[in-house]
């Protein structure tokens, strides 16, 4: 598929397979029923205190409308694409078993050793779409588990503003039941001029701007009442990368926004509650009525939620 920035994107599959039934599936019931839609928003390469100091009036006011901590933790190889699977499948790189983190040239796609959000999403009858702006992210979209999965074709990299054009068009047209955006460009500036440069500053305040779009789209197509909002990060990073175990990259930002969220709620009042990345798969999953795998190394975070089940 090409997108009006000559970026080539293609679709990966189309409701087919075992995750279409020619039968409609009943949807599951759902904890907090306002919630008709989840959609996770992850900006690459996000390091929390950039985000504090950064202007960002659009992620600064969803803070006052939800859950947020500044202290949670993605995988401890807190690489993009091992990061982002643990984040859509709710376990460790070890279980999910992708742990590289470019294409590589198999004879055969290689997918998750578990089913990812979209996969279960799929399965229980909701429509999945994903917008990526990394060509690697084509290991989360297994044939028949996502309605429209679209990233970069080859090993390339796209950028913000074509995820964003692509995003706002499917929530405008397919109004899909889980979406799941990634923004490339701030890790893109940080490993080319450094994390914390005035650059990727300036990437992260642009970045804010194309969120904010994301949330037009959803006003003006009436679905921002029935949304669950997810923003997060794979990893932040320090100097010009990002690895194993360094605290600069482990923390990433968490904030949840929707239906039957607590407003302007800090998770770390809790001292016992440390929010990781394989929470988000599990929140998403309790927010569907999923059933929450036995294997999960995630647990839904109960404390974002006004009522406790």
């Amino acid at each position: 598929m090409k997108f009006v920035s000559a970026l080539f994107f293609f679709v990966l599959a189309a409701l087919s397979g075992r995750g279409q039934s020619a039968i409609p599936v009943a949807k599951p019931q759902r904890p907090i029923p306002a919630v008709q839609h989840v959609l996770i928003i992850s900006i690459d390469g996000l390091r929390p205190d950039r985000a504090l100091l950064a202007d960002m009036p659009k992620l600064r006011s969803l803070l006052k409308q939800g859950a947020y901590t500044f202290w949670a933790k993605t995988t401890a190889v807190s690489i993009t694409l091992p990061s982002h699977v643990s984040m859509l499948t709710g376990v460790t790189p070890g279980k999910h078993g992708i742990e590289w983190n470019r294409v590589l040239p198999f004879k055969e796609p290689v997918y998750p050793n578990v089913p990812t959000i979209f996969e279960m999403a799929t399965r229980a009858g909701y429509t999945a779409a994903m917008v990526a702006g990394k060509a690697k992210f084509s290991t989360l979209a297994k044939p028949g588990t996502v309605m429209c999965a679209e990233v970069p074709d080859g090993n390339t990299q796209s950028n913000n503003e074509a995820v964003v054009l692509r995003a706002v068009e499917l929530i405008e047209t397919k109004k899909p039941d889980l979406l799941f955006v990634h923004f490339p460009d701030a890790d893109a500036v940080g490993h080319a001029l450094g994390w914390g440069s005035p650059e990727q500053l300036a990437c992260i305040e642009k970045t804010d701007r194309q969120l904010g779009e994301l949330l037009a789209a959803l006003d003006c197509t009436d679905l921002r009442a029935s949304t669950f909002i997810i923003i997060t990060a794979d990893h932040g990073g320090a100097g010009l990368t990002h690895g194993a175990d360094d605290a600069r990259s482990r923390h990433i930002p968490w904030i949840a926004v929707g239906p039957g969220v607590r407003k302007n709620f800090d998770l770390t009042t809790s001292a016992s509650l440390e929010v990781r990345t394989e929470d988000t798969c599990a929140t998403a999953c309790y927010l569907l009525g999923l059933r929450q795998a036995p294997y999960f190394d995630g647990h839904p975070v109960m404390l974002a939620f006004e009522v406790a089940p």
